[in-house]
Order: C-alpha cells, then structure tokens, then sequence
C-alpha cells in the first residue's frame, strides 16, 4: 500500500515532470510541493469519519508523511470503524484517539491539521475552533450554512493566520486545469457572454421513515449542534441530512457551489453583483425533504450571466453532461464536467475532447477503497499538496477560505433570494443585501441553545 515518503516522493517527481511538460502550474501554484511533504510530519485530526470525511484523509495520507492522532464523530459505531481503518492506512499503523465531541479533541492543542469533513450544518464552528487551536485546515464545502457563518470564518483564518484550504478541488482537478489554460486562456472561446451550470442528478433523498429511537452508540444531540432538532428517524449522516433545509442549502448549497466556484476561478469572477432564484418542490411531493427538486438561479456580472439549473427528477438536457459548466464564446464552446471536457468549435476549428485522469496504478489502493471516487481521487491529491505548500509557505492555497466563501455565500444567496421572491445585490463591506432589510436578516440563521452563532449581529 502506498502511504510511506519514498512513494510519496516518486509521485511528486512524476507530478513535476507533468507540470513541467504542460504547465500544470502555470494558474500560479507553486512547483516545488516536494519540500512541504518531505521536510516535517504532519499530526493530523479528522473532525467527521463519514464517507467523504475519511476520503480526504487517505488522500492526504497518500501525498505526505502524517500521522493521524486524533479522530471525532458522535457515532461511536462509525469512529471506531474510521480508527480501525486509518491504523491500517498510516505508515505508524497506530490507533487514532477517539473522541465524540470536538472540543476535547482541539483542547489537547496538538495538531498541525485538521480536516473538517462534517455535515454544513457544523463545518463553521469546526473550522473556527480548529483555527483558534493553532491548526491548519481542510474544510469541505459548502463552508457554511449562512452568510454571516462565512463572514466569521474568513475572518478567523486572518485573525489567526491559519490556512484553510476549502474543498472544491475542481481547481485542481487535472483535464480543468488544462481545460483553462488551453481553451479559455488560450482565447479559442473568443468572447465569453454566458454560461450555464446544472445538475440533474436523481439524488434528492424521499421518502417517510417512521420516529424511533436513537440507538445507544449515536449521540443525535452532538450530531444535531446549532442546527434545529428533529425528531429522529435514522441515522441522518448517511445521506439522509442533505435532504432538509435544517443543515446546509440544498441541491444549490451542495452542487452549484462545485460548478459555481469553478466558473468563478476560470474567468477570474468576484461577487456576483446581483442574484436571483426560482424553484420550489414541483414533482416529488411525497415524503419528508423540504430542499427544491427544481430550481433556477442567476448569478450576474458585468457582461455576463451564470445561470444555474437543477432537476432531481427527469432526464439531464445533455445526457453526456448532467452535472456540468457550460461556457458560451462567439468562436466556441467549452462543456466542462468532473468526468472531462470538450471545445466545440464554431465554424472549422478542431474539437477538442480529454477525459479525466486515473491514478489507479500509481494507488492501487484505491480501486479497493469503499466508496471511492475514482475520477475525483486525483484532484483531491492535487488539493491535498496544493495545501501542504501552503503551509509551507504561510500563504492562500488555490481555494482559499475567502474564495469558498464567495462562491458558499453566493449560492446561500440564491436560497435567500428565492424565498423572498425577488434579485438581491450582497454588499460584503457592510455585510447587508442592499436596500432589503428582510434579505439582510436571512442572512444569519437562528442557533440552537446552547451553541452560540460565531459571526456579526
């Protein structure tokens, strides 16, 4: 299995020579990531040991020297099963601490990093105590559930002057590397004047499980923090969460914020400077979920419009593209998706059409992964060393708190839009929707007692 530094070095010189060749780097990421992995070891804690919580682990575990002490979750089921599998992982082949609450794992003071792999519900307060502990941190985005939540958090990361890498690893996803460089750097788009973004995944969670009782081994109250309680009717952790509006934004909150923010980074686009949205729950009205099976945004700037748009029942527009950026140009198109790409030129230009990149031999441990993302796996190495330069350096990673807190912020503000029915236009200086005093208040959500919501009244 291969988790130890020589391996890890080899990888590293093959990713140079790929950034030397063609121009991996060349968005301004630093070439010489070997020195953050092979200098120090990292102490590590994960903070949620669900599926993606412990996917970014093992890809962490396999582009650097760590050793992961401590690991939380208030399932005690599914914390020992994490701990059992990263002592298999790590090169020490040691056990993990286990904790059920955060806080008891952040007072020992004793990690360089953690990863913040939690439902969105949490992922504020996990990543600001992470901060104050002295570490660095991994959050998986979206960073917050509300705006004024990702107010707090940038402003954390600055205060403390800690690095926080979020996790939307399209930055460093491979083929959309190139695909900037070679096709909207390039110019072969000619001028961009619209883009669309979408998702027509079935993956809205339906249905009505009966209230029973909370098992023994789940401590739902910790589970549940700041966010209202519902009653309980299984385990929310798999899956079953990201159907209520209760702990993050819905299909927006969890898919548009992946294409938005990628959008974002390959034009080089800010806040949006005004925001609208539409939907509602058209089709599947049978069971509990309270998130949209259908809506729209648009999210505009000077010239140009990203317009968003997710069905959770259907068939996708573009069989070949249901979960996808779209960027229009006078001389082309550029369909873009975690699985590859293709520039469709107008007129007699050459298509061009690449796929995502495996690094199934060079891991072989991933094919035997459960749950594994094969195609993402990469990028999120990618992410990973992205990261460890940072530290290294004491500078913003590729997908800095701020940058997951404009494109987090910008789809929160879709939901907030949608809700009062009309466009709304974020001022981030003064932390207001301009002229629109209800927006502003739907800005901050309500905490539950006894937690104490972290960011400006």
């Amino acid at each position: 299995m291969k988790t130890h530094a020589s391996s890890t070095r080899r990888d590293f010189l093959k990713l140079s020579a790929a950034a030397a060749a063609g121009g991996i780097f060349s968005i301004g990421r630093p070439s010489s990531l070997w020195g953050a992995a092979e200098g120090r070891s990292y102490r590590v804690g994960l903070i949620g040991t669900g599926w993606y919580g412990k996917s970014d682990l093992f890809r962490l575990i396999q582009v650097a020297p760590v050793e992961v002490v401590s690991l939380c979750d208030p399932d005690k089921r599914l914390l020992a099963e994490a701990a059992e599998m990263v002592a298999g992982r790590q090169r020490s082949k040691k056990a993990p601490r286990t904790y059920g609450d955060h806080r008891e794992m952040l007072k020992e003071k004793d990690l360089d990093i953690v990863l913040v792999g939690s439902p969105d519900h949490w992922h504020a307060l996990h990543m600001i105590d992470a901060v104050e502990s002295g570490a660095d941190v991994y959050v998986q985005k979206p960073i917050s559930v509300d705006v004024m939540e990702g107010e707090a958090m940038v402003a954390a990361a600055r205060k403390h002057g800690r690095v926080v890498q979020v996790g939307t690893q399209r930055k460093s996803t491979p083929h959309l590397i190139e695909a900037k460089r070679d096709i909207v750097e390039a110019g072969l788009l000619g001028k961009i004047g619209h883009v669309d973004v979408c998702c027509y995944f079935p993956m809205r969670a339906n249905g009505n499980p009966p209230v029973e009782p909370v098992p023994d081994f789940f401590d739902y109250e910790m589970w549940t923090g700041p966010a209202p309680l519902r009653p309980y009717d299984g385990l929310p952790h798999v899956r079953w969460w990201r159907t209520f509006m209760e702990y993050g934004n819905g299909i927006v909150g969890d898919m548009c914020v992946h294409m938005l923010d990628t959008v974002r980074w390959m034009l080089g686009l800010g806040w949006p400077r005004r925001i609208s949205s539409s939907g509602g729950i058209f089709v599947q009205k049978e069971g509990k979920s309270n998130i949209t099976d259908t809506q729209s945004a648009i999210f505009e700037y000077d010239g140009i419009n990203v317009v968003w748009q997710h069905r959770t029942w259907g068939a996708p527009t573009d069989p070949d593209y249901p979960w996808a950026l779209f960027l229009y140009g006078d001389k082309g198109t550029l369909k873009a998706s975690t699985m590859k790409y293709d520039f469709i030129p107008k007129g007699d230009g050459k298509p061009i059409h690449k796929e995502c990149v495996y690094e199934k031999e060079q891991y072989p441990e991933d094919v035997t992964e459960k749950k594994i993302e094969l195609n993402a796996a990469p990028a999120t190495r990618l992410h990973m060393r992205d990261f460890l330069a940072a530290i290294e350096r004491r500078g913003r990673p590729v997908a800095d708190i701020e940058e997951g807190h404009i494109s987090t912020a910008s789809c929160i503000l879709a939901n907030v839009a949608m809700r009062v029915g009309r466009s709304l236009t974020y001022d981030p200086q003064k932390r207001e929707v301009v002229g629109d005093p209800e927006a502003t208040r739907l800005l901050r959500r309500p905490y539950r007692a006894p937690w104490a919501h972290p960011g400006p009244s």
